[in-house]
């Protein structure tokens, strides 16, 4: 088991109800592939990355998780998955895990944190 998994993600995580406990648990998975060094926190009631600065989160609804990253507008959304207006973050809409698309979001899990980098 990684030893960067949050027990209060867990908490989290057992408390949300289905498909989104689903949705919530394969995009922890895709995260920790992407970086397995990658931080995993509690913030703002919802679980969030960090690596070098602020990553991605998954905020849970009751039909539906956005997977989202703290400075989306600035992301290379080559693959045109993004969705949002705000003025930094942008999020993927997923209703069920069969829509989640690993290899894209990790993509632009990597690009994000290179943006950290920079």
């Amino acid at each position: 088991m990684n030893s960067k998994l949050d027990p209060q993600v867990d908490e989290f995580i057992d408390g949300l109800g289905e498909p989104v406990q689903d949705i919530v648990k394969r995009l922890r998975t895709v995260v920790f592939e992407a970086y397995p060094e990658i931080e995993e926190h509690i913030k703002w009631s919802k679980p969030s990355y960090s690596k070098e600065g602020l990553v991605c989160y998954m905020q849970s609804a009751k039909s539906h998780v956005n997977f989202g990253f703290y400075r989306g507008t600035e992301l290379d959304d080559r693959n045109g998955i993004l969705e949002g207006d705000g003025k930094k973050m942008r999020h993927v809409r997923l209703r069920k895990a069969d829509d989640i698309d690993e290899e894209k979001l990790k993509f632009l899990i990597w690009d994000a944190v290179d943006l950290n980098r920079k």
